[in-house]
């Protein structure tokens, strides 16, 4: 059985709501082992590394939006994919250094695949209802992030591959903050 890691953080728009053992509550009842969690205010390095600047996904972010936009019938007001990737960079940066964060990683089989299903949609608008950001993401899309000039406020972020949970948890732990223990449920792997 693969045993794999992922990265969760629990956003400053989390820690000001309160939900923060609700959220954790759900990680562990669905059998994930929490095996690495501490409270923080991210640093400029930590976030940079975090929200590495690429060009694919700016590309990507960039045709969509601009779809939208288009869609709309409003003026998409950037010119290229770099500029718009680096200012939704920017507020991502920005966002994740707003208050304090909550970093856990999760052990457990498919872990990341899990985890991606139980947070929902990026958008909270889209979530369904059971996953986190559809049970308790207030009212928020993409519109109204892009009228405030801001990113989504939605919660929580998770690794989306197996590898990019390696990267991700090493901006934020240690190896050696990296818990090895047993619990009941591990007899079942």
């Amino acid at each position: 059985m693969i045993i794999e890691h992922t990265l969760v953080l629990l956003k400053p728009d989390t820690i000001q709501r309160s939900i923060i053992g609700k959220i954790v509550t759900k990680f562990e009842d669905a059998g994930l082992k929490i095996v690495a969690m501490k409270m923080l205010w991210a640093s400029e390095d930590q976030v940079e590394r975090h929200y590495p600047f690429d060009e694919l996904w700016a590309k990507q972010v960039y045709e969509k939006t601009k779809k939208v936009y288009e869609e709309s019938g409003k003026k998409f007001e950037y010119k290229d994919h770099v500029e718009h990737g680096q200012t939704i960079r920017k507020w991502l940066m920005d966002f994740l250094r707003e208050g304090p964060i909550l970093a856990i990683v999760l052990e457990g089989p498919h872990s990341v695949e899990i985890v991606r299903k139980m947070v929902g949609s990026t958008e909270p608008r889209q979530a369904a209802p059971g996953t986190l950001r559809g049970d308790f993401a207030v009212v928020e899309s993409y519109a109204l992030a892009d009228a405030k000039k801001r990113p989504l406020r939605n919660l929580i972020h998770a690794s989306d591959t197996v590898e990019n949970a390696k990267r991700e948890i090493a901006v934020w732990f240690d190896n050696k903050e990296i818990q090895k223990y047993t619990k009941e449920l591990d007899t079942h792997f």
